[in-house]
């Protein structure tokens, strides 16, 4: 029967999706939430149980990651099952997977077997630490890839050890690569009508994440410390105590420099030999964090805000996550909305961070039940209700 998408922007596509957790269901909900036919492969509940990998199904995590999707069971591990999947993969267009390396081989359904069936299918794998190499086998974990990608040891207070950042940032950023991996092989499938393997891993992601920090070290042998709050190299930016709470202020640059010496009227800074040059104020940042935050303290976080932002100055509030969906900019940007059709319950989520003027994207779905969608997603890939029925028999959905 026919479904709506969620958006016209990829509905072209059909996505077959066998990943679990976060870093696979990330880059599909990419897809998912811009309209491709994607469709979530869980085992049958005969094998796993009502608990599928990830979490309660109607918690807020696992409803986050999933909405706009599909869902059928089938069981990889038997003949008929991964007979039906491979029938599948005949039409579909893309393939994503996030098992251990050496999984996917011994199920069948690696990419070189699937090519053959398919050669423009696009199979994307996501894994902790890349699908060969000495460290291909460990199990990947978010928090293990932030540490060993670096990003540990530049974040926290100087002295006070390393520190995780409070988002698992390697899963979701390696999610979003995945997606942009699958999306650039589809467009190079329109020139050589080709499918192909994109790869990628939650080291991979965490080191490239590092940006200018690894540059610092690749291009000029200097390695990146923990600075706090303090912005590594733009001095003064970091955070400051006001009455009521705490600002962020930026500084970068000569300009605004002035323009926040002015601002909070002390003048005076620029002709001070211990701040006039930024050599100065980098060699004399604990001094004059203290001397502006002797100031800060005297007014509310909203006076700030809004006199340094007129002055020219960035400079804004930090939230608690309740108080970033009450900001009225937040609110403009209508980026809370809530997700239709469940029932009784009261869903709402954060839609895409960016728009497509004429092919939008919404929420059209919450997240599936196991195996919601077997039947009907089966006879759209052609099979009967006797087939179907067959693999009932059979425990393969």
């Amino acid at each position: 029967m026919p479904f709506p998408r969620a958006s016209e922007a990829l509905s072209r596509f059909t996505i077959l999706d066998l990943s679990r957790v976060r870093a696979g269901p990330t880059a599909v909900r990419q897809l998912a939430d811009w309209g491709a036919n994607v469709i979530k492969i869980e085992e049958p509940t005969s094998l796993s149980g009502e608990q599928q990998l990830g979490g309660a199904r109607h918690n807020g995590d696992f409803q986050n990651l999933h909405r706009n999707k599909r869902a059928m069971t089938l069981n990889l591990k038997s003949e008929d099952g991964r007979s039906a999947f491979l029938r599948m993969v005949e039409t579909a267009d893309v393939v994503v997977e996030n098992f251990r390396p050496d999984v996917k081989s011994r199920l069948g359904i690696d990419y070189e077997t699937l090519r053959k069936i398919n050669p423009r299918i696009v199979y994307a794998s996501i894994s902790g630490f890349g699908q060969d190499g000495p460290y291909a086998k460990r199990p990947g974990f978010d928090q293990i890839a932030q540490g060993m990608g670096g990003l540990m040891s530049i974040t926290g207070a100087p002295g006070q050890g390393p520190m995780r950042v409070g988002i698992p940032i390697a899963d979701l950023t390696s999610g979003l690569f995945c997606a942009l991996g699958i999306l650039t092989a589809l467009l190079e499938r329109d020139v050589s009508g080709e499918g192909q393997w994109v790869q990628t891993s939650l080291l991979q992601s965490m080191i490239f994440m590092l940006d200018f920090q690894s540059a610092r070290w690749l291009v000029n042998g200097e390695v990146p410390k923990q600075a706090g709050n303090n912005h590594p190299t733009n001095i003064p930016t970091g955070v400051f105590k006001t009455t009521d709470g705490y600002i962020n202020i930026a500084t970068t640059g000569q300009p605004i420099w002035e323009r926040f010496v002015d601002a909070i009227g002390r003048p005076d800074f620029l002709q001070n030999p211990k701040y006039n040059s930024f050599k100065a104020r980098s060699d004399n940042r604990d001094a004059l964090n203290a001397e502006i935050e002797a100031i800060t303290k005297r007014r509310s976080s909203n006076e700030w805000v809004e006199d340094l932002n007129n002055a020219g100055v960035p400079c804004g509030p930090i939230y608690s996550i309740d108080q970033v969906f009450e900001d009225p900019q937040v609110k403009h940007l209508d980026i809370a909305q809530d997700v239709p059709n469940t029932g009784d319950r009261e869903l709402r989520l954060v839609k895409q961070p960016f728009t497509l003027s004429r092919t939008p994207s919404h929420f059209i779905a919450p997240t599936p039940e196991v195996g919601e969608h077997t039947k009907d997603i089966l006879h759209e890939f052609g099979f009967s209700d006797a087939e179907i029925e067959s693999l009932k028999q059979h425990h393969a959905i």
